[in-house]
């Protein structure tokens, strides 16, 4: 009987985690669309809008646990020459894969991104749902697209999409 109470407290439990997994997930599933999008520089503490003021982008997480990340620069203007197609680099964010929650972090397992240095890495992106708003903050970390400007970390807003 003893051993039969405790196989029960063991299934209770897991079914427990499990449903609170399933909730942080819930949490995020869905279309969000970019709200606004700020860097912070760890040495001096400044914030700029690597983007420009009205960048656009979305993040699409779904219940199978998949997502797309695309943020892009305000006034993008198609390449004419071979550095413009370069330039366009650094006015883009854009990578998808898997993803899991653990508790107030997504981690992405990168299957595709705009920069291949990030593919078959794990991008981890501490988020809060409050209403229909995502906020979204990185890690600190040097960012391809503004590599002088050291170690930076992303604020990042969204809105869902209804």
């Amino acid at each position: 009987m003893f051993k039969f109470k405790w196989l029960v407290v063991l299934v209770l439990l897991v079914t427990a985690v499990q449903t609170s997994f399933a909730d942080d997930i819930a949490k995020v599933n869905g279309v969000w669309k970019l709200v606004s999008y700020d860097v912070e520089v760890q040495a001096t503490g400044d914030k700029f809008p690597p983007m420009g003021k009205n960048p656009t982008g979305y993040v699409i997480f779904t219940p199978e646990s998949r997502v797309w990340f695309v943020l892009t620069a305000e006034g993008r203007k198609p390449a004419k020459t071979a550095q413009e197609k370069a330039e366009l680099l650094d006015t883009l964010v854009a990578y998808t894969g898997t993803y899991r929650v653990e508790g107030d972090k997504w981690i992405t397992s990168v299957e595709v991104a705009w920069n291949p240095a990030w593919v078959g890495t794990e991008q981890s992106r501490s988020f809060k749902v409050e209403g229909d708003r995502l906020h979204v903050l990185t890690p600190w970390r040097v960012m391809p697209n503004w590599a002088d400007k050291g170690m930076t970390r992303s604020i990042i807003t969204f809105e869902r999409v209804k």
